[in-house]
């Protein structure tokens, strides 16, 4: 049986994935769904499937074991951005109620596959609740934060901390109203953890009561311009501490996360994250880390 692991930031060993061509599938998927799911513009399959590929090879340079959800006719374009259906705890998975309709069938398939794969059920998150993992984040070990917002709601928290209550702790945090209902807005979207004393966070639009408790942990805060905000420079997936993956053309954070001693390594995604607004931390479900 596989262990898995609630950390945001311990080295990666083991994480899932659903490749490019199994997502978007086929030209006419992804003309009938860009508009429906809010892209900001269609995706270029061709390309997307090449940037797609060199993004697992630089996962593969860090000694990272890859697992692949397989594609099916029942999902979207966004069952790319595998981080969302699942949340990883010491005890196995917990599986999520997606707060977006277009999303609810995801959750399906990574119940399937860690049954299959010998990976443990802790839990899963039942209507009315609605959770999605890009809401969910490790501060530590022993604490997990939740932005309550559009894609999760009050019932999913109560669900959530009922699962974890011999864990860990669950600390809320109310996400703006930002875009609205519509947008994608989660709680990693103004916070990633690199560290354990080291966050890329975007301060504007990060709940008060949440930037005071990483102070209060002495955690040091990377912040995001506005002008990197909307390209991602916020979504910082950490492969070991202080080793971390971003999304390419967002010079100021990377330049912020050098001088804080962070390794930074980029990858080309105009066509896989920029459009769909899904950076590294939404392309992965980490499964495996080393704590």
């Amino acid at each position: 049986m596989i262990e898995t692991h609630q950390s945001e930031f311990g080295r990666l060993k083991s994480v899932l994935l659903k490749h490019a061509s199994d997502a978007f599938r086929n030209d006419l998927q992804i003309k009938h769904q860009s508009q429906m799911l809010k892209y900001l513009k269609e995706p270029d399959l061709v390309k997307a499937k090449e940037e797609y590929d060199a993004f697992i090879e630089l996962l593969k340079s860090f000694d990272v074991e890859l697992n692949f959800l397989p594609g099916n006719k029942e999902t979207s374009l966004d069952s790319i951005y595998v981080r969302d259906a699942s949340i990883a705890t010491n005890k196995g998975m917990i599986i999520c109620n997606m707060g977006k309709p277009q999303r609810s069938t995801e959750t399906e398939y990574h119940n399937k596959y860690f049954q299959s794969s010998d990976i443990p059920i802790k839990g899963v998150i039942e209507s009315p609740g609605t959770i999605e993992g890009g809401d969910v984040a490790w501060i530590d070990e022993e604490t997990l934060a939740v932005g309550r917002g559009y894609r999760t709601n009050d019932a999913g928290i109560e669900q959530l901390k009922a699962l974890i209550q011999d864990e860990a702790e669950v600390q809320v945090y109310h996400l703006p109203h930002y875009k609205g209902p519509s947008d994608v807005f989660h709680l990693m979207s103004v916070y990633s953890p690199v560290d354990k004393d080291l966050a890329v966070v975007y301060s504007p639009v990060m709940a008060g009561p949440m930037r005071e408790e990483l102070l209060r942990r002495n955690v040091e805060l990377v912040e995001v311009p506005d002008e990197e905000f909307e390209s991602m420079g916020c979504n910082v997936l950490a492969v070991a501490p202080k080793e971390c993956i971003m999304v390419k053309g967002n010079p100021v954070i990377k330049s912020r996360l050098v001088a804080a001693g962070a390794n930074v390594h980029v990858y080309d995604g105009e066509e896989i994250s920029k459009k769909g607004n899904g950076g590294p931390t939404c392309l992965t479900r980490p499964l495996v880390r080393l704590i």
